[in-house]
This record gives structure tokens, C-alpha cells and sequence, in this order.
């Protein structure tokens, strides 16, 4: 049983009501708002792990409340929608989700897609949560936190997971599959669109030039690759 707390966002309330009722039967404790300005409202006044956001709603909309959401916390935010183009899911990814759910949905992935964006890497007492110095930039396992030139990078969750899983492994490609598996969990793999948009986030924040990266190197056809200076 978990104990994390939910925010759900939809304009229905035929479906506040069932997710209320499936995700409390699954030990989450659940709140919920009807459009994007009363979930803003409650994340300003209470602390949440994660907001499930329907994208189709009136008002400032779910893409918008996606972006005012990541811009202000590091929460984690799965999306849903009716849409299922690779368009549409990079656009909602590209707003700051973690994940993207197609309506209609069963409950078993909705509650694995619901895990997987609370995932936290690496496992408490790892052995190996050791910093990690590359070049002018401290990666800090311990306190999940980024230092570059004396100056703390503000990632998401996923974004400083994706990172400190390249980084762990330094100048060894790294599979599609296998950083997904690694970063979202066992049931991804073929996800690959995740990984270019949140690749190219990390670059915006942690290159000094995200055009021609120093660190965060593609591998065609393969993954991806942490160069670490020698």
C-alpha cells in the first residue's frame, strides 16, 4: 500500500469520483480539482507527489497547467489524454510531464504508469551514492542535487534521474530500452520519444552549449552516452 499523495485534475466529475475511489482503494490519499486555475490553488497550498492532469479541460487548459505546474515544483505529473499522436505526447512531455496515459485507460496501467513517475533513483542506502564529479559539475546522489560552477541546477525528479543513470556509467552507451527501464521502470522500453525530449531539457540546463553538447552525447541508433573530461 501506498501512502503518496494525488491531486487529480479533470473537469468531469464522474471521473474525480472513480479515481477518487480506485486510487484511495490503493492506499493514495487523493484530492481533486475541476480545472487548471483550482489546481494551481492547491499546489500552492498544500504539498502533493503527484498530479494526474487531464489535458482536454476548459479554462487555461491542461498544456498550460502543465507548464505553470513544472515551472513552480518538482512534482511528478502524468498527463491524460485522448490524443495518441507522437505530436501530441512529445508536446505534453515537452510541457514538463513525466508520462503520458491514452484515454480510455484500465486502472492496472494507469496505477503502473502512476509508480513508475514516483520511481526514485538510486534506491536509498545504495552503495554507490557517492558524488560524482564531472568537469565544473557535481552530481550529488545523496541530496538529488546538481552543482554546476558553484551554482545548483534545478532538475525535475526524472530529469535528475536520467542524468545521475548516464553519469553513473561514464563514456559506456547506454541502450534506449535499458535507460528507459532503468528511469521509468520495467514495463517501458519502447518509449524512445521520452528520452529525446527529456535529453534535450537536460542540455538546455546543463550544457553550455545544448547545440553541441559536451556531456550529454547521442550514440545513432543506440542511446545515449555521459562523457565524462578525463
Amino acid at each position: 500500500m501506498s501512502h503518496e499523495r494525488i491531486l487529480v485534475v479533470d473537469d468531469e466529475p464522474q471521473i474525480r469520483r472513480m479515481m477518487r475511489a480506485s486510487l484511495t482503494a490503493q492506499g493514495y490519499f487523493i484530492d481533486d480539482a475541476c480545472n487548471g486555475e483550482e489546481a494551481l490553488e492547491k499546489l500552492r497550498e498544500e504539498k502533493y507527489d503527484l498530479v494526474l492532469l487531464d489535458m482536454n479541460m476548459p479554462g487555461i487548459g491542461g498544456m498550460e497547467t502543465c507548464r505553470a505546474i513544472r515551472e513552480s515544483w518538482d512534482i511528478a505529473i502524468v498527463v491524460l489524454t485522448v490524443r495518441n499522436t507522437e505530436r501530441d505526447k512529445v508536446a505534453a512531455l515537452d510541457a514538463g510531464a513525466d508520462d503520458y496515459v491514452t484515454k480510455p485507460f484500465s486502472m492496472p496501467e494507469l496505477l503502473a504508469r502512476i509508480r513508475a513517475a514516483l520511481r526514485r533513483l538510486p534506491q536509498s542506502g545504495d552503495a554507490s551514492s557517492s558524488p560524482i564529479q564531472a568537469g565544473d559539475m557535481e552530481i550529488n546522489p545523496a541530496t538529488r542535487r546538481v552543482i554546476i560552477r558553484n551554482k545548483e541546477i534545478r532538475l525535475t525528479p526524472k530529469e535528475f534521474d536520467l542524468l545521475y543513470h548516464l553519469a553513473s556509467q561514464p563514456n559506456v552507451p547506454i541502450p534506449h530500452g535499458i535507460l528507459l527501464q532503468a528511469v521509468w521502470g520495467p514495463d517501458y522500453g519502447n518509449e524512445v520519444e521520452y528520452l529525446r525530449v527529456f535529453v534535450n531539457q537536460l542540455r538546455k540546463k546543463i550544457e553550455k552549449n545544448p547545440s553541441k553538447p559536451k556531456f550529454l552525447l547521442t550514440e545513432p541508433w543506440i542511446g545515449y552516452r555521459f562523457n565524462s573530461p578525463e
